[in-house]
């Protein structure tokens, strides 16, 4: 048995030589369907080279590095870490806007963040308590 932590979930399922795993338990952890195509999700899919797909087991690890997305391990392979990859990352974070309020910078001289849209800002906090 191993869990398998997700963006969104936790599982936990037999796994063998790493993070291969059935077919039905692949589907549970990812969302991803196997199919002779490849690992799909509704009408897209991605093809699995032949070496990670076994007797309907599944590589999820292989599988998961190929959509980008990073696997890490405890070192006795119990607990498997499956992060979101990068273009959902980025995609979930695009349309994320601060909201609107004004500060004074350094010199004193008060600053609002919408007229420094569009360029690179740093923020640096500090509380006392």
């Amino acid at each position: 048995m191993a869990i398998i932590l997700t963006p969104t979930a936790e599982h936990k399922v037999t796994t063998t030589d790493g993070l291969w795993m059935s077919a039905s338990d692949a589907e549970k952890v990812t969302g991803w369907t196997l199919k002779p195509e490849g690992m799909c999700l509704a009408e897209r899919c991605v093809p699995l080279p032949v070496t990670a797909v076994k007797d309907k087991r599944v590589d999820v690890a292989a599988f998961w590095n190929k959509l980008g997305g990073p696997v890490v391990a405890a070192e006795n392979g119990e607990v498997w870490a499956l992060g979101a990859p990068a273009d959902e990352r980025n995609a979930a974070l695009e349309g994320l806007m601060a909201p609107d309020f004004t500060l004074p910078d350094v010199d004193g001289t008060p600053r609002t963040l919408s007229q420094l849209r569009g360029r690179k800002v740093f923020l640096a906090t500090w509380a006392s308590w």
